[in-house]
C-alpha cells in the first residue's frame, strides 16, 4: 500500500496548506473539480494546472507546476498513471514538500523516486474522503 495513515495524516496536517491540483480544470463534471472544492473548505489553498491555466474556485491557474510563481507544499495529481511519474518529478524539482497521486492513479517508480528525493507520498487515495476523516 503507497500511503499509510500516519503519511497521510502528516501530509494533510503538517506538509502546508498551499496545494497545486494538476489536472484541475473548471469542468465540473471532473473529479479534481469536486475535490478541490474539499480542500478549499477544509482550509487549503487550492492552485489549479492545467494546460487552459483557466481560473477556477477563485484561484489563478497555470499551464505547469514551474510556472508557479511562489512555493507549492503539495502536489495533487489527478492524471492518468502513464503520464503522472513527470509530475512527480515535477514536483521534486519545484520544492514541493509532498505528492499526492489519486485514486487509480498508480506508478511505484515514480513513488520510489519521489520518496528517494525526501518527500512524503501517497497513491491511489483521495485527500476529499481522507481529510474529513481527521477529525
Amino acid at each position: 500500500m503507497y500511503g499509510d495513515s500516519a503519511t497521510i495524516r502528516k501530509i494533510l496536517t503538517e506538509s502546508g496548506d498551499t496545494w497545486a491540483v494538476v489536472g484541475l480544470s473548471s469542468n465540473r463534471s471532473r473529479a479534481a473539480y469536486g475535490v478541490a472544492e474539499v480542500l478549499q473548505r477544509f482550509g487549503k489553498r487550492v492552485v489549479p494546472v492545467h494546460p487552459k491555466a483557466e481560473t477556477v474556485h477563485g484561484e489563478q491557474g497555470y499551464a505547469s507546476l514551474a510556472d508557479i510563481p511562489f512555493p507549492v507544499d503539495v502536489v495533487d495529481v489527478f492524471v492518468n498513471s502513464d503520464l503522472a511519474g513527470p509530475v512527480a518529478d515535477e514536483a521534486v524539482a519545484i520544492g514541493a514538500k509532498a505528492v499526492w497521486f489519486q485514486l487509480g492513479v498508480i506508478d511505484a517508480s515514480a513513488y520510489d523516486r519521489t520518496r528517494a528525493a525526501g518527500l512524503d507520498m501517497v497513491m491511489d487515495h483521495c485527500p476529499a474522503i481522507e481529510i474529513p476523516r481527521l477529525g
